[in-house]
């Protein structure tokens, strides 16, 4: 079975970044009838927190992306202690007792000679008595993971055949001296452990994804199928990150940017489909594939998600919205195509009830209108054979007569179709907004 896993880590709230594994993991779990895992890379105890984990957890349900299993990673230390000693066992996790400093100086040498700054093993190289004494001087080492040095090839989901050959790498730190795990080592063994059958993340973790496939391999776990997606850049072409701090989810829904505007964003951005809002996650999730996904890098416009949500609010039923719009279904049909915001509609409600003070509008227009008004309750039908009239009276057409009537009808010179907002108004109201009285 399907089962993939979003793995934030609790040092900051979600943005559109890291949303986007979130959205592209659901989504795919959903499509294929699988399963979510929601999994809390915690282990930097210095910078985790109970609040931004709890905040975590609140964007996603934002986004209505339900998990379907949890684990933190703060719980499983000595599942990933009990890995690392098989890795010793095995000569593939060796100590190190380098200080930076020393590392620094060292690459620093190598890039002089034209050599790449890779480790060169020299831990490999000391005597149990040179171990001894650096220890006895107070050293503690840090643990490297040994590598193959020899190509490693997968067949990525949407960047096609990959090979990194990891004699070009440095052989990946997975234990601090001060005991404390990187991310490579708990990330390998919680995907072996908890049956991830597919990682779905950027193109950045490409390398990683080499020394971590001989990981699993060396703990003799099944490896995962990969999937490395386009990084997102701002609309100028430069890096997101700059930008991520006015792109914070929980900022967003506090400019009442639709969540789905975001998760229709975040599906779309980067692929063969067109950026088009979906209402639902299910509709998200039928036209997901990795084959739209395209291999070079998408640019982000915040502007979009407005565009979006804008969308989302004309697509919406009544039922979702009656209790911020007045006038009941048959109103809220009448003007959500017009609507900015979900707030406009109390305004045009307001436009079509209460009094209010016309605009300036061309006198002659206005008393033509009034004089030939039709008699009765005015419905939509009723809009197109009187304005007609009023042309022929007046000799006015197009907007040397629809806007006079818009301005003294509703206070305002754009909006929803007139045909539609007339019997809102009624004729009581029309006829003395008309004669230009407040009513």
């Amino acid at each position: 079975m399907t089962r993939v896993r979003f793995a934030p880590s609790p040092t900051g709230r979600l943005h559109v970044g890291n949303a986007r594994a979130a959205i592209l993991n659901w989504l795919f779990a959903h499509q294929t009838g699988g399963s979510f895992l929601l999994r809390l890379d915690d282990t930097d105890r210095a910078r985790s927190t109970v609040e931004f984990a709890q905040g975590i957890e609140a964007d996603l349900a934002w986004l209505g992306l339900t998990h379907d299993a949890f684990a933190r990673q703060s719980d499983r230390f000595p599942i990933y202690a009990a890995a690392a000693e098989r890795l010793k066992a095995a000569g593939r996790l060796y100590p190190a007792y380098e200080t930076p400093e020393e590392l620094d100086r060292r690459r620093a040498r190598q890039r002089a000679r034209g050599l790449p700054p890779i480790y060169d093993r020299a831990a490999l190289k000391l005597t149990g008595d040179e171990r001894a004494r650096l220890e006895a001087e107070g050293r503690t080492p840090h643990w490297r993971f040994k590598l193959n040095g020899a190509p490693v090839r997968w067949t990525d989901l949407i960047r096609g055949p990959v090979e990194i050959d990891t004699a070009t790498l440095s052989d990946p730190v997975l234990i601090r001296e001060d005991g404390a795990f990187l991310y490579t080592l708990p990330s390998v063994v919680d995907d072996a452990d908890l049956a991830i059958s597919h990682v779905i993340r950027g193109e950045d973790h490409v390398v990683n994804t080499a020394a971590q496939i001989e990981i699993f391999q060396a703990l003799g776990a099944a490896v995962p199928e990969f999937a490395h997606y386009p990084m997102i850049l701002d609309v100028d072409g430069g890096p997101l990150s700059k930008r991520l701090g006015s792109l914070g989810l929980a900022d967003l829904a506090g400019q009442d940017i639709d969540p789905m505007a975001l998760n229709s964003l975040m599906a779309k951005i980067g692929t063969s489909d067109p950026v088009e809002p979906r209402r639902t996650l299910a509709e998200l999730a039928a036209e997901f594939a990795f084959s739209k996904i395209g291999h070079a890098p998408a640019r982000l416009d915040p502007e979009d998600l407005r565009r979006l949500t804008v969308k989302l609010l004309h697509m919406k039923p009544y039922d979702e919205v009656a209790a911020a719009v007045p006038g009941g279904e048959a109103f809220w049909l009448a003007i959500r195509d017009n609507l900015e915001s979900l707030d406009d509609a109390a305004g045009w409600w307001r436009a079509v009830s209460e009094p209010l003070e016309p605009l300036a509008a061309d006198p002659a227009v206005l008393a033509a209108a009034a004089a030939l008004l039709p008699s009765g309750d005015l419905g939509e039908a009723a809009w197109g054979p009187w304005t007609k009239a009023v042309s022929a009276a007046t000799g006015k057409k197009g907007r040397e007569l629809f806007l006079p009537l818009r301005l003294a009808l509703t206070g305002r010179d754009h909006g929803p179709e007139m045909k539609k907002l007339l019997p809102f108004i009624g004729r009581e109201r029309a006829l003395a907004r008309l004669g230009g009285q407040r009513a």
